[in-house]
């Protein structure tokens, strides 16, 4: 089992900054790929970013250049480094783990609200 905790979401007005912080517990050696995830009020959960155990990205097109994402093995950590913020990133930001036995793990997610 792997336990996640995000943290760091809030208000910020458009074009302001924010970063994440996702903290993986549990059984995190059979993690192979962490994400963010985002999903808006009547909107379907979408891809944000996500990071492989070797560092290797994927973004969203709708992020790529103001959004970075990385991790800190050691920490057992995942950020998410949000900048030049929109109001139509206003979501729900969750992390996500998945084991290499494509078994996906959760968090609760944090609230991340850019106002005009």
């Amino acid at each position: 089992q792997v336990q996640l905790v995000e943290s760091g979401g809030g208000l910020v007005q458009a074009g302001g900054s924010l970063r994440l912080t996702c903290v993986a517990s549990g059984s995190i050696f059979s993690i192979n790929v962490m994400s963010w995830y985002r999903q808006a009020p009547g909107k379907q959960r979408e891809l944000v970013a996500a990071i492989t155990s070797g560092g290797g990205t994927n973004y969203a097109d709708s992020v790529k250049g103001r959004f970075t994402i990385s991790r800190d093995n050691a920490k057992k950590t995942m950020y998410l480094q949000m900048s030049s913020l929109k109001p139509e990133d206003t979501a729900v930001y969750s992390c996500n783990a998945r084991s290499v036995m494509l078994t996906d793990y959760w968090g609760q997610g944090t609230q991340v609200t850019v106002s005009s």
